[in-house]
């Protein structure tokens, strides 16, 4: 167990700005008591809806639950799920600054879920044009120096265009930046504090490896290829691996039953974004992060880990 857990007043005093694709998750829930006569299929009565914030926005949500202050900086389209998402970015405390592009689908996850499994899920989504991100930059310089950490969440949707000037522009300012990565290049994520690939990432950018020793070969030749203070690889049941200019440190796996792992990365770093806002080290924020991230696969959904759940229990 880490020895030392940040004050709820460190929390409170600590801000992040997360910059990224934010999406609406949508939940259908209902029965299944038939096959379709019409295909294949299995046939849900539909009995509950639930909308949740996703993506980006998600990841903010894990900073305020954590006690934490977060702003979100995001393009959405002008649509009706775009103002059902600000909606509920505003209700959850998050300061949301959307930009808004009118030829622009919001992107929207639904996901239908029957006998507590989920049988389908149907993704709408568009990608913004240039003139809303270069807003969005200009945005950001404003938004940027009122936060001791920026995490930019990348979902591959178009929304981080940018990215590498506002990494430059965020180093220079002394502020941690934190990157949930996307794609296999990943030159223009250079100069972070810390990215946090999960295995399968990792392997698209670095190639398969055969062996503990030849994974922190290739984790390490990145890592300083990019000139990255930290990478952290997520591993699944395997745990995480951090590794910096001191070495690699390992964390294992939290021992739980894991009922979801929707948005689990999502919570890992958040979680490490807040706790260097709040004065740690990557080294000494890496084991609650982990936690964090045990506590949430218990869950169903896209979810949080709250101040009480991670440092008091």
């Amino acid at each position: 167990m880490p020895a030392i857990a940040p004050t709820a007043q460190q929390l409170q005093g600590a801000a992040v700005l997360v910059v990224g694709d934010a999406m609406l998750d949508r939940y259908w829930y209902g029965a299944v008591d038939r096959i379709s006569p019409e295909a294949p299929v299995p046939v849900v009565r539909v009995t509950r809806e639930e909308e949740r914030i996703g993506a980006a926005a998600n990841v903010a949500y894990n900073v305020v639950t954590l006690g934490a202050r977060a702003s979100l900086l995001t393009v959405v389209g002008d649509d009706d799920a775009s103002h059902t998402l600000e909606r509920l970015v505003a209700q959850t405390g998050i300061a949301p600054h959307f930009g808004r592009d009118a030829g622009l689908k919001t992107t929207v996850k639904l996901r239908v879920i029957g006998r507590q499994q989920q049988l389908i899920r149907l993704d709408f989504e568009a990608t913004p044009d240039h003139e809303v991100l270069a807003s969005q930059t200009e945005r950001f310089a404003q938004l940027m120096p009122q936060h001791q950490a920026v995490l930019f969440s990348d979902y591959g949707k178009g929304g981080l265009a940018h990215v590498a000037d506002m990494i430059s522009a965020s180093r220079a300012a002394g502020k941690a930046v934190l990157i949930d990565p996307k794609g296999s290049d990943y030159s223009r994520y250079a100069g972070a504090t810390v990215i946090t690939p999960n295995r399968a990432e990792l392997q698209q950018v670095v190639g398969a490896w055969h062996s503990e020793a030849d994974l922190h070969q290739r984790a390490q030749n990145l890592r300083q290829q990019l000139n990255l203070q930290a990478l952290l690889v997520t591993r699944s049941e395997e745990g995480m691996t951090l590794f910096d200019d001191r070495g690699h440190l390992h964390v294992a796996a939290q021992a739980r039953e894991v009922f979801d792992v929707t948005g689990a990365g999502d919570t890992v770093i958040a979680t490490l974004a807040a706790l260097l806002a709040a004065g740690l080290d990557v080294r000494a924020a890496l084991p609650w992060a982990n936690k964090a991230g045990g506590i949430v696969v218990g869950k169903f959904g896209t979810a949080t880990c709250s101040y009480q759940e991670l440092f008091a229990s």
